[in-house]
């Protein structure tokens, strides 16, 4: 699957559009406090890059149509300073990988979590850099959500993401194309929601993803929760023994031989959630 090559946002958007990003991007950057800016310092791991993507339109998946018991599961708003090691320390146990929509100041703040995510063979996405609901941004803003963090993740670990996942599900057109045009980007929404944000319990976690999980499944979870964190053993070794694979977004997306340009899902709508802390 090719990347497009990333265009700058003063070749996609207007006169007018830029005028107003430099206005928006003041703002952002003021809101975002110390730490709007990059790591000077990080210093880039050695990390191989996707799989280049055929040129096509931008896509969106929920899940991807298949008969082979394989999932992704995948986990939002981190990396968090000291669940997310624990949760790696789960997954490298059983030799399971998944994908991390990152927040881009939350890998500015833990670069060294960030690196060690892409070392151990897992896939980094972009889950913006505040966690804004991008529908309700303009163009100039959206383009700037994901450049930071597409900037801070490849300054850090040397790897070039591939897909968004748009916070609490809330994106339109614009942001796909915007995201699309920028960074080669498709739109990433799930399947399975075991709503960990809201219920934190991590025995109705654990059932939520393991009734839920069937063939080409996307699988929601929030690695920033204590009970999300203690809900993923039972569930790796529930669909480990049933004969699960567990693969990257990336991975499952290069599996799709239906044609389609979308998933065959709906989109869910806008989830809400707090912020992580």
């Amino acid at each position: 699957m090719k990347i497009l090559t990333p265009v700058l946002c003063v070749a996609a958007l207007s006169v007018v559009a830029c005028a107003q990003e430099k206005s928006d991007v003041a703002l952002l950057r003021s809101g975002a406090g110390s730490s709007a800016g990059l790591h000077p310092q990080s210093q880039p791991a050695t990390a191989p890059l996707p799989a280049p993507r055929a040129p096509r339109a931008p896509a969106q998946y929920n899940e991807v149509p298949m008969s082979r018991p394989i999932v992704a599961l995948t986990f939002d708003d981190g990396p968090h300073g000291s669940l997310t090691p624990r949760l790696l320390d789960t997954l490298a146990q059983r030799q399971v990988k998944a994908t991390f929509y990152v927040i881009g100041r939350n890998v500015e703040a833990h670069p060294e979590i960030a690196r060690r995510i892409v070392e151990e063979g897992h896939e980094i996405a972009n889950h913006t850099w505040s966690h804004p609901a991008l529908s309700g941004l303009s163009a100039a803003r959206v383009a700037e959500e994901l450049r930071l963090t597409h900037q801070v993740v490849l300054e850090t670990t040397g790897y070039r993401m591939t897909n968004l996942r748009p916070p609490y599900g809330a994106y339109n057109e614009r942001v796909r194309e915007v995201a699309f045009n920028g960074h080669g980007y498709d739109t990433i929404m799930w399947s399975v929601d075991p709503l960990d944000w809201k219920f934190r319990n991590s025995a109705r976690v654990s059932r939520e993803l393991i009734s839920g999980a069937a063939p080409g499944a996307v699988l929601l979870c929030h690695d920033i929760h204590p009970t999300t964190v203690a809900a993923i053993p039972p569930v790796l070794d529930d669909l480990l023994a049933r004969q699960f694979q567990f693969v990257t977004i990336d991975r499952l997306m290069s599996m799709d031989q239906s044609g389609r340009q979308d998933s065959n899902l709906r989109p869910p709508g806008p989830k809400p959630g707090a912020l992580p802390s």
